[in-house]
């Protein structure tokens, strides 16, 4: 795909998100459009929040599970990019005005203190490399219309990025093992789901090794400071004004999110 389309669906997708319209699928529309090109209209997309005054926080990891890879029939997870102004402090409630079809998930984040650069890192190092781990909220969103979306079209949406809220309690990844902790996920204050970190790749550092490897190859690399989501532990729940959500995660701590 050349440099003319690839501005062009960036512009369309950083212009859905701010108007809060979705589009129609990429892939309806370009049939030989590549997880290649997708990454590159993702990195437009980001370069017009950058140009608009934010500033890249972290990274996050997309289709960890099995259920959304038979979906989006691919065998690997995305990454999409994190901004400033995707962060909500916990306890302050998210408008779902903000956002076109929000959808909630709980996971586990972790905060590093070294920077991780692969290819050749391991669960290990990335234990070695966090400051600390969290329960948060990513609030995923699609501008892309109905949520009728292939890979190549999460992508390029900066793998549905929308918002996220980071719980309160920091805990320290090597005093935990994260694959066995368990998370309880509660919806309006009914348990609607219980899963343990395993179900994210084996565990929550085995995606952010994933993570760290994938980047490395592109000659990018995981900063010191930044914020990285591990990928869902939970269903995808869509939220409407009044929801509430919280998630435990044993050993750890707990994150809460509520909607207005």
């Amino acid at each position: 795909m050349d440099n003319t389309r690839i501005e062009h669906y960036g512009d369309e997708l950083y212009d859905a998100l701010i108007n809060r319209k979705p589009v129609d699928p990429l892939t309806d529309r370009e049939r030989d459009i590549t997880i290649e090109d997708a990454y590159q209209i993702q990195l437009r997309m980001i370069q017009r929040r950058l140009d608009a005054g934010e500033t890249i926080i972290g990274k996050k990891i997309g289709v960890t599970s099995k259920i959304v890879m038979e979906m989006l029939q691919v065998s690997q997870p995305d990454f999409g990019q994190m901004t400033s102004g995707m962060v909500y402090d916990e306890g302050k409630p998210i408008p779902v005005e903000t956002m076109i079809a929000p959808r909630a998930e709980a996971e586990l984040a972790f905060v590093l203190k070294r920077d991780l650069e692969g290819p050749g890192v391991t669960a290990a190092d990335v234990l070695r490399a966090t400051d600390c781990v969290m329960p948060c909220f990513e609030i995923v969103d699609s501008r892309i219309k109905d949520w009728k979306i292939k890979i190549q079209d999460t992508v390029a949406d900066n793998a549905s990025c929308g918002v996220l809220t980071l719980g309160g309690v920091r805990m320290d990844p090597r005093k935990v093992d994260l694959a066995l902790a368990g998370m309880v996920l509660e919806y309006n204050g009914d348990i609607v789901s219980t899963s343990t970190g395993a179900a994210v790749q084996g565990s929550p550092a085995n995606a952010v090794a994933w993570l760290a490897n994938t980047l490395g190859r592109l000659g990018i690399g995981l900063k010191a400071g930044e914020v990285i989501l591990s990928g869902s532990q939970s269903p995808l729940v869509p939220v409407k004004a009044g929801d509430s959500l919280s998630c435990t995660v044993g050993g750890v701590g707990s994150a809460k999110v509520r909607f207005i």
